[in-house]
């Protein structure tokens, strides 16, 4: 007889496992049925494809914990010890998968919405402005509907403990502590995300952005609530937070246009040929394919220590024709000085000078001859009346020191 008390609850406890192995069994079947439905529907509705493709998982989970909770509810003792333990992990259970199947159907909507906004999955170049322009806003949007969905859904479940009740409203009932937190959460978490949703609503940076930021080249690759990822032109990852961009200054190479004009600079001899240098300049840009034909200069910027510096501004449709144009230009114009003009390459003149006599050196200047002035403001008559141009207001003193200095001139000049 004590025996058979004992075997009782085993067997009431098994029963009660059976009973919610069995429904999620079954839910588990439907699930998978609702997506075979859904599977022979493909190609009809883009919609469809897409909630079945990204809410298959979370649904079966779902629709699991419910039959699940459904099956203790109408099998177990409500008075018994583990049934309240089991209601709680089961109702935590559910709001995970719940807050799981909203942000899922979150993603649907920003599927469709770049679908029909941003041009869906085709590949953008980067005179696609406006359409890296709204795919950047609707992912941001998206992340940061699916970031407060988390947070609700994680709030919601620790208001489930009691202890967490208490304590919330303790918090939160203090005005002083409140304001505390508010403001830490606004210079670190709120303060990151709300940089984040500027730089998508601002236009200052879109997803594919050509940009120069802490001397490197790249394009911007990602934009989160937090931070922004540009994949550099070596394959490196550059991470910068988002208030990197609000606060420091930094270049976009397709903020308005792709479009861009670079230079080639070369330094050659003072005998090179500039016309026939032009000339073969514009021979290599109509032979290129990737000059765009708005700009083909070459101007001599500077002719200093021996050399003239060249420079050549070309132009491309973007950043990285840009890039192999220069290269290709400047390859062309040196093997065209070695083949065609060999002594305009720069070179350096060294020249032995003989002893020469002091006469060569300095020459004599006769009475009469025009001599140069050794001063600006000091040393002659003219350039003693440019130095009274910068004195101060007449005074006595100046007036004597003005004729003492034309004493000492009439001295000098023999008068």
């Amino acid at each position: 007889m004590p025996q058979a008390i004992q075997l009782e609850p085993v067997t009431h406890v098994a029963i009660n496992v059976a009973w919610v192995v069995g429904a999620v069994a079954v839910a588990y079947g439907l699930g998978m049925a609702l997506s075979w439905l859904l599977q022979r529907i493909h190609g009809r509705s883009a919609v469809v494809d897409d909630i079945e493709e990204l809410t298959r998982r979370p649904l079966r989970a779902t629709l699991m914990v419910i039959a699940a909770k459904t099956a203790v509810h109408h099998t177990s003792d409500p008075s018994s010890v583990w049934r309240e333990g089991i209601d709680h992990a089961l109702v935590i259970a559910l709001m995970a998968t719940n807050t799981w199947l909203v942000a899922s159907l979150i993603l649907v909507v920003e599927r469709r919405a770049i679908a029909s906004f941003a041009g869906g999955d085709k590949a953008m170049t980067d005179a696609d402005r406006h359409r890296r322009k709204v795919r950047t806003q609707i992912t941001v949007l998206r992340r940061l509907v699916v970031a407060l969905v988390v947070v609700f859904g994680l709030a919601s479940v620790l208001m489930t403990f009691p202890a967490f009740t208490n304590i919330g409203k303790t918090l939160f009932a203090s005005a002083g502590v409140f304001s505390v937190v508010a403001g830490l959460a606004a210079q670190t978490s709120l303060g990151a995300a709300f940089a984040g949703i500027q730089i998508s609503f601002s236009d200052a940076i879109r997803v594919g952005d050509v940009v120069v930021v802490e001397g490197e080249w790249g394009r911007i690759e990602e934009i989160t609530l937090t931070y922004v990822v540009v994949h550099i032109w070596d394959e490196r990852r550059l991470v910068l937070p988002c208030t990197y961009f609000i606060k420091t200054p930094f270049q976009n190479w397709t903020r308005n246009a792709t479009a861009l004009l670079g230079t080639v600079q070369l330094d050659v001899d003072f005998t090179v040929p500039l016309e026939a240098m032009r000339a073969e300049l514009d021979r290599l840009l109509r032979a290129d394919e990737l000059w765009d034909g708005r700009a083909g200069v070459l101007q001599v910027i500077d002719a200093v220590d021996g050399s003239v510096r060249v420079r050549i501004l070309v132009s491309a449709a973007d950043a990285g024709a840009l890039f192999d144009l220069r290269c290709h230009v400047r390859e062309g114009m040196v093997t065209w000085l070695q083949r065609t003009q060999p002594g305009a390459l720069l070179r350096h003149r060294l020249e032995h000078a003989t002893a020469r006599t002091a006469d060569t050196v300095r020459p004599h200047v006769g009475a009469g001859q025009p001599r140069a002035d050794s001063g600006l403001f000091t040393g002659s008559p003219g350039a003693e009346e440019r130095g009274r141009a910068f004195e101060g207001p007449d005074s006595a003193d100046d007036e004597d020191r003005a004729d003492g200095r034309e004493f000492a001139h009439a001295r000098s000049r023999g008068e």
